[in-house]
């Protein structure tokens, strides 16, 4: 290998500052919106995919963490959000402040020079409070409050985490009302006038209690994705239920199959009929990998060939799904060499790189040696593509990876 090229992560992950919702909501919301409070912790377990924390009163015994207040929801900072700068055996279900993180979590500037002691040229934010897709204003009982509290976010990820002093090396990733396509749809063709190419949306909608990609139901929104070329990025997780085996399962059980969503996922969306209707969507999915992919196609196109008469899929799925795959789906892995060994059954256009920065599995500060190793055997032009170009082209970046909305 030449020389391994500048990383474009499509995966790594913003702590919103406590400030992020009192200082842009109207006044009359500023103590009922999203803010911060310093309290013990009186409980908090990760059991069967399940994250239970709970709250103590001031003056209660316990470690203290900074705790986000939203309605009903009262929910930690933990370590799990912020892991890096401390070795795996340090990393344990415990709530934390925000000094107790590494300031690159949350601060601009940190967060530009931790991507320069680890090989990255740029990167694609996913959120923390709101959750992967936005979950937590979806569940709000207020929904007129929600989404403020949802734009609001919108305007602080483009214009302040991804502003100006970002110089365009943070790339605008942003949410959408999940609870209404049509509000959605307004909400993707705002920020797209922005310059925005991607945005959060759910593995598997049902779970959320939402329709699935298979009825009609999220048209509006697909369609303001197809119209505005925006990527449809979904992370693990986003279902609000990560995969596990039984309500006893330690989290081990889950980490180690936390692409099963994925899976499911791609499948629907292969098996919908949606990327015939909708020729120019894209979907990611992030931290998803990518070694499970091959078996998947090849099981997907044989189902596709022998059984879509009776399979429910003959009028609206045109093409075999690896075909849909190779131009509507893209992969993302942060250390997944066996994936790498057979590229040649995913696709070297589907393929995208992350570094997970700042959490557990984050491959900090050495995503570059990793990259170098897992893929050494490539040529120099496939390591480029799926190091950089991919995240380029897909996201609508300059030549050199930069987001061009920065210079707005």
């Amino acid at each position: 290998m030449e020389s391994f090229p500048e990383i474009i992560s499509v995966d790594d992950h913003t702590v919103e500052p406590a400030g992020v919702w009192r200082d842009r909501l109207p006044s009359r919301y500023r103590d009922t919106g999203p803010h911060v409070v310093r309290a013990p912790v009186k409980e908090m377990t990760f059991v069967g995919g399940k994250f239970a924390p709970r709250m103590g009163e001031p003056g209660d015994d316990g470690p203290i963490a900074d705790w986000w207040v939203y309605e009903d929801l009262r929910r930690p900072l933990t370590r799990l959000d912020t892991a890096v700068g401390y070795s795996r055996d340090e990393v344990r279900l415990e709530g934390i402040t925000y000094q107790q993180m590494r300031p690159g979590s949350y601060s601009v500037p940190e967060r530009l020079a931790d991507m320069d002691i680890n090989h990255v040229r740029s990167a694609l934010c996913f959120p923390t409070f709101p959750r992967f897709c936005g979950q937590t204003f979806t569940e709000a009982k207020d929904r007129d409050l929600a989404l403020l509290c949802l734009r609001a976010y919108n305007d602080w990820m483009v214009e302040e985490w991804c502003g100006p002093q970002a110089r365009g090396r943070l790339i605008p990733l942003t949410l959408i009302p999940l609870w209404d396509a049509e509000l959605a749809a307004r909400e993707v063709r705002r920020n797209a006038e922005r310059g925005v190419r991607a945005v959060c949306f759910s593995e598997i909608p049902p779970r959320l209690g939402l329709p699935s990609i298979h009825s009609d139901a999220w048209d509006p929104f697909l369609g303001a994705c197809d119209e505005t070329g925006t990527v449809i990025a979904m992370h693990i997780g986003s279902s609000s239920q990560m995969p596990s085996t039984s309500s006893d399962a330690p989290p081990a059980v889950g980490s180690t199959i936390t692409f099963a969503n994925c899976c499911y996922s791609m499948v629907d969306w292969l098996m919908s009929g949606k990327f015939e209707r909708f020729p120019n969507l894209r979907i990611m999915y992030a931290e998803g990998q990518i070694g499970w992919m091959p078996y998947v196609l090849e099981r997907a196109d044989v189902v596709w060939e022998e059984n879509r008469g009776w399979g429910g899929v003959a009028d609206k799925v045109l093409r075999p799904p690896s075909e849909l795959f190779a131009e509507h789906v893209y992969g993302c892995f942060f250390d997944d060499a066996f994936g790498l060994r057979n590229l040649d059954a995913i696709g070297v256009g589907s393929v995208l790189y992350e570094t997970d920065y700042p959490h557990s599995d984050s491959t900090w500060p050495k995503s570059k040696e990793v990259g170098e190793s897992q893929m050494g055997h490539l040529p120099q032009d496939v390591v480029e593509r799926i190091v950089c170009g991919n995240a380029i082209e897909l996201l609508g970046l300059t030549h050199n990876g930069l987001w061009p909305g920065a210079a707005r």
